[in-house]
């Protein structure tokens, strides 16, 4: 069964998130009767122009999309893994949106936490998320940027700012955000490359795409991020075992790309130089 992706490019962010999310049908998450999370990326609190954070006009057009579904409860949760998250959220001017359209803003590192064991886990035996996300339908809203060890930074990946401790994944981190994502799975991914980053997952060097790339398979949606950076999904190793684990599929033959395709937009991202060697430790 083919899976849609959608790849949106365009001038105005908010609308382009909203298009790329009526075409991937992203209503079909309300089925759910939940609280919506959208957990978008603060790792620090730079602005969303250095290629590090979560552009709020894709946050704002994922919020439109789902109060035009007229969805009830939607909350913007994140745990900021090197900053106050709140000061991450009034950098990005995501408290302006909040308060704009009467949403709730949550820092999940001051949340309950539930201890969880994923089943048949590859390495994380037990693990500690945020309420918040554990009782939520949840969006990730990440950014589009490579990681020194992980290899990509996107949707699964950013399930990361919803457990704690966050420095206890590194070791085996490939194989631990696959056991994560197993846990707190996005219901649907929508990855902000309207000013990417290259590099790593934090070293501010901007790159202008002016893209959305959704879905409502995260793996897919992440595939389809990394190949758009010129990374193939099947050297990306927790995508690898995210779909050995049924979570969803890394195989671009077996998704149907709607919008831009993959080579008209593509772009080889330099890499940190330091990438190859940590992504082989991870």
């Amino acid at each position: 069964m083919m899976v849609k992706v959608a790849i949106l490019r365009g001038p105005d962010p908010q609308k382009i998130t909203v298009k790329a999310l009526e075409m991937v049908e992203g209503e079909r998450i309300l089925a759910k009767e939940k609280p919506i999370l959208v957990k978008p990326n603060y790792l620090n609190s730079r602005h969303p122009s250095t290629g590090i954070t979560t552009d709020s006009r894709v946050i704002e057009g994922v919020i439109k999309f789902f109060k035009k579904h007229k969805k009830g409860e939607i909350i913007v949760g994140e745990g900021s893994g090197f900053s106050n998250t709140f000061e991450a959220y009034k950098n990005a001017g995501v408290d302006i949106i909040a308060e704009k359209y009467k949403i709730k803003l949550i820092d999940l590192n001051k949340d309950d936490f539930i201890e969880t064991k994923p089943k048949d886990p590859l390495n994380l035996k037990q693990v500690k998320i945020a309420k918040s996300a554990l009782d939520s339908t949840i969006i990730s809203v990440p950014k589009l940027k490579p990681h020194r060890i992980a290899g990509v930074s996107l949707s699964i990946k950013n399930m990361m700012g919803a457990m704690t401790p966050k420095g206890s994944m590194h070791s085996r981190l490939s194989k631990n955000i696959a056991d994560l994502a197993s846990v707190i799975k996005p219901e649907l991914a929508v990855i902000d490359g309207i000013i990417a980053g290259e590099g790593h997952e934090s070293s501010g060097d901007p790159l202008r795409m002016d893209l959305v790339i959704a879905g409502l398979d995260p793996v897919a949606v992440d595939a389809v991020g990394a190949s758009i950076m010129g990374i193939k999904p099947n050297k990306v190793k927790h995508l690898i075992f995210a779909e050995k684990k049924g979570l969803g599929t890394i195989d671009l033959d077996r998704i149907e790309i709607l919008g831009e395709q993959i080579e008209n937009v593509q772009r080889k991202f330099r890499r940190s130089a330091l990438s190859k060697f940590l992504v082989h430790l991870s």
